[in-house]
């Protein structure tokens, strides 16, 4: 199976790694939508770029959720590894969202796809767990979860770590076709973080092993 790296909605997850809200006067609403995030690491087996968008209209219980990955190897002979995704996501409550839209990947194409995002927000502590299935007649399943903890070490400063995990299978079968692990421990400043990172993946039926572990930085746009 042609490797993809995909971190389904992880993304999103990730795209959920601060929420804000400023309000410029007693007319105005709130602003709540998280800010764009941005990733890279370089690591011992290549190197790994996370592009996430997720923003709600003000006046509607809608929102856009985007999401790009890319993986590239430093063996030049390797293809790079790349996966979009654009949703339309509604709010049933608060922590509760469904999602609808498309991804891309090279080995599937273009794929709607749909699921459902609950999440939990605090100033130290962010709780994301996203299951999703695409729509074609051969639909694959994956469910991700995240935790994030950023708790204080001063006024300026705040130690940040992230363990996110993603399975994912095809239902009719039970065949494994894409997994991986996540973890990120570091330093934050302002809308900046960086430190040590690790992705181990899986890939295909036989879960064919590959480990990349170098460093990260990230930064969200605001």
């Amino acid at each position: 199976m042609t490797k993809f790296f995909n971190s389904a909605m992880a993304a999103l997850l990730i795209s959920s790694t601060s929420i804000f809200a400023q309000v410029e006067n007693d007319t105005e609403k709130p602003n709540s939508n998280p800010p764009i995030s941005i990733e890279t690491m370089a690591g011992s087996r290549g190197v790994m770029y996370q592009l996430i968008i997720n923003k709600k209209f003000q006046s509607i219980p809608l929102g856009f959720f985007s999401v790009t990955n890319a993986a590239a190897t430093w063996e030049k002979e390797m293809t790079p590894d790349i996966m979009t995704q654009a949703h339309l996501t509604y709010t049933l409550f608060k922590g509760l969202d469904i999602s609808s839209g498309m991804q891309y990947t090279p080995v599937y194409g273009f794929r709607s796809v749909a699921g459902l995002i609950y999440s939990y927000v605090s100033p130290q502590m962010l709780i994301i767990v996203n299951p999703k299935v695409d729509l074609a007649d051969d639909l694959a399943a994956e469910s991700l979860a995240l935790i994030e903890y950023r708790p204080k070490i001063n006024d300026k400063l705040n130690f940040y770590s992230r363990l996110q995990g993603m399975y994912g299978f095809i239902p009719k079968s039970g065949i494994h076709n894409r997994s991986y692990i996540m973890l990120r421990a570091g330093i934050g400043y302002k809308e900046f973080a960086f430190g040590a990172a690790s992705n181990i993946d899986w890939y295909g039926p036989i879960k064919h092993n590959e480990n990349n572990f170098g460093v990260f930085v990230s930064a969200l746009l605001f």
